[in-house]
């Protein structure tokens, strides 16, 4: 069974295998968040940021966080940021559950969210963002955060 949990320390030793999964299929995205942790350029501490994790029998197997989005002055605007999930756990909802989870913890601190993905543009429209091709920083947004992620 799987545990979508919202932390506050981040246990870097927990994210070992996630770390050496995400770097072997050339994702930086583990990496750049423990780097960010450690130096404490991003903890997901400021107002309405949240950092969640999935947990699976006592394993960390995926992570997904929320943080004011650095790219613009508007304090309404999110930024969904280091979504990634085992490569043995996908296709399992996993992504969904904590993307969810995210997209509930944003309302009622954010109006917008945004993303930016190379990789992953089905997944995010499947989720109700939308494509955006006019900003440089955002690839999909989710407006009307009251309707949130689809269950």
């Amino acid at each position: 069974m799987t545990s979508i949990v919202k932390i506050t320390e981040l246990e870097l030793g927990s994210l070992r295998q996630l770390r050496a999964e995400s770097s072997r299929e050339g994702f930086k995205f583990v990496e750049r968040l423990c780097e960010e942790w450690i130096s404490g350029a991003n903890r997901f501490d400021a107002p309405g940021e949240a950092l969640f994790v999935a947990v699976i029998d006592g394993q960390v197997m995926g992570v997904c966080g929320l943080n004011r989005d650095p790219y613009t002055n508007d304090q309404r605007i999110g930024r969904v940021r280091r979504l990634y999930v085992a490569p043995a756990h996908r296709r399992h909802r996993i992504g969904q559950a904590l993307l969810k989870a995210v997209v509930g913890h944003a309302r009622g601190h954010f109006s917008l969210l945004r993303v930016r993905t190379d990789e992953a543009s089905a997944f995010f429209v499947a989720q109700g963002f939308r494509p955006v091709a006019s900003e440089t920083e955002s690839t999909h947004v989710l407006e009307k955060l009251s309707a949130g992620v689809r269950p």
